[in-house]
């Protein structure tokens, strides 16, 4: 037999022995001419003629499948056509908040230097376990994504320890966000409606705390029907840009008016030097609390598409690096311009109490009643990202159980239950809002120590080389700073305790 039979036999894989006639079968072209079955598909790749199907096929493997597919049910992975323009709102909506206009009560607690000093290495700090956690939601391109940060946790931890490190901070920072943002938003709702109906002339009944707090759950709840994370993204988009309105406005009207009389620069000066640790200590917890969102990073990047040749990480990284720059345009003019203005004497709940207590009268009603209308759009807003991992794992216990969708009238219950459960912990809780250094403090390992163990997991550097030991060092520093702050902050909580009150809104 010829070269050009040989190959051509094993080509069209015709059968060495002929076989009785069959009728004929129909089918699809491309497999006309498949391998015969006692034949692997792989050595039929290795043929010049078979390249255009390798090629194809691989373009196929480059599509990154979703780890389970019970997770196209879940509203976190249900959509994933995000792009940069969606991470960059996400990131802005998790980034930018009421948390930056608490940054001036931790400069009077620290002082000039050491507060810009500390804000500026934990803005580095939380920027690059960013870039980690960007890049461990696909390590392997083609692999496993992780989309959820408890998916993560528990990969690297132990289903056992990743929800003991990893479920309490991550649930804790989502509904004790969630919480905060109904005490704020309800409040400043008050506020707004005594600037627009003055009760001295207004003859509307006025509501008390408890209604605005539960006219602000309403609403909150009712923008949270949205399906899915990617259906949010013209929320988040609100979200960032309210949250960049009220700080320009609020440190630029501060500033504008000068210094307030009898303000001081130096760091307070505590009676003893176990308040002054203490006071140290909550500052420091106040800066961290300013860096939230990563518990969301995994989450607004499992809403891309990924490939091979396009990445998720990569219009990910852009979007982050552009809401980040925005963010650091906020913090550092809020935080140096708000303490330059009220020094020692801005009140613990940050700028926009100290624009109502010592500017309300020299300042035109509008700017304020502006001020607090963003204040509110970006609450109600920003409530349903971070809302959205809880929604997410309340419907993942439904999914997993029955192994079909949630029904609609059960997610809509799953939503309205979450939303009177926060509203109960903020009627019972309504100081919580000033626990702004002990949230940040429970919450620090997320977001700065995390990520450099989980990174050492998963991507395994040589030992001794200088990622391995950085990675290692800044874990480390996270932890331990984490319980320093935490035991701190309940130490001072103890010590004020008495005068603390439970369900006395005011």
């Amino acid at each position: 037999m010829s070269k050009e039979e040989v190959s051509t036999s094993e080509v069209c894989s015709a059968p060495p022995t002929p076989r009785q006639a069959t009728p004929p079968v129909s089918a699809p072209p491309s497999q006309m001419h498949s391998p015969a079955p006692h034949r692997s598909p792989l050595r039929a790749m290795v043929t010049p003629i078979a390249s255009p199907v390798r090629k194809a096929v691989a373009s196929i493997a480059a599509i990154t499948t979703i780890h389970d597919p019970r997770d196209a049910w879940l509203p976190i992975t249900a959509s994933q056509s995000g792009n940069s323009y969606y991470a960059a709102f996400h990131s802005l909506s998790s980034g930018i908040g009421f948390q930056a206009l608490v940054l001036p009560v931790a400069f009077a607690s620290l002082g000039w230097t050491w507060a810009i000093v500390c804000l500026t290495v934990a803005f580095a700090w939380q920027l690059y376990t960013l870039r980690l956690l960007v890049n461990l939601h696909e390590p392997v391109a083609g692999g496993i994504r992780y989309s959820r940060y408890m998916h993560l946790a528990t990969t690297v931890f132990g289903e056992r320890w990743g929800k003991i490190l990893a479920l309490v901070p991550t649930m804790y920072l989502s509904a004790g966000i969630c919480t905060v943002l109904i005490i704020v938003g309800g409040s400043s709702m008050k506020i707004l409606f005594s600037i627009a109906c003055d009760p001295a002339s207004c003859s509307a009944r006025q509501l008390t705390t408890v209604e605005w707090y539960v006219v602000f759950m309403c609403v909150a709840v009712v923008l949270s029907q949205l399906p899915n994370l990617n259906s949010i993204a013209g929320v988040s988009l609100v979200a960032g840009t309210a949250a960049v309105g009220y700080c320009t406005m609020i440190w630029v009207v501060s500033v504008a008016k000068g210094r307030v009389a009898g303000a001081s620069h130096d760091p307070v000066k505590p009676p003893s030097d176990v308040d002054r640790m203490l006071a140290v200590l909550n500052g420091l917890g106040i800066i961290a609390f300013a860096f939230r969102g990563h518990n969301l990073v995994l989450e607004i990047q499992g809403t891309m598409p990924s490939t091979l040749k396009h990445p998720s990480h990569v219009p990910m990284w852009k979007g982050v690096k552009f809401a980040y720059v925005v963010v650091a345009l906020c913090l550092y003019p809020v935080a140096i311009g708000g303490f330059w203005a009220y020094g020692g004497l801005v009140p613990a709940n940050g700028m926009l109490s100290a624009l109502y207590k010592f500017h309300s009268e020299d300042v035109s009603p509008v700017v304020v009643g502006l001020a607090t209308l963003l204040v509110i759009v970006n609450c109600l807003t920003t409530f349903q990202i971070y809302a959205m991992p809880v929604f997410d794992h309340m419907e993942a216990g439904y999914v997993h159980r029955k192994n079909r969708p949630c029904p609609w009238w059960m997610r809509v219950a799953f939503r309205a239950s979450f939303g009177g459960i926060n509203l109960l912990i903020a009627v019972a809780l309504p100081f919580l809002s000033e626990l702004a250094g002990l949230t940040g403090a429970i919450s620090l390992p997320v977001t700065l120590a995390y990520p450099c163990f989980m990174w050492l997991a998963i991507m395994k550097p040589r030992k001794g080389s200088k990622m391995w030991c950085l990675n290692w060092a800044l874990g480390c520093l996270g932890i331990v700073l984490s319980l320093a702050l935490t035991v701190g902050n309940l130490w001072g909580l103890v010590n004020t305790g008495l005068h603390v009150k439970f369900f006395k809104t005011e």
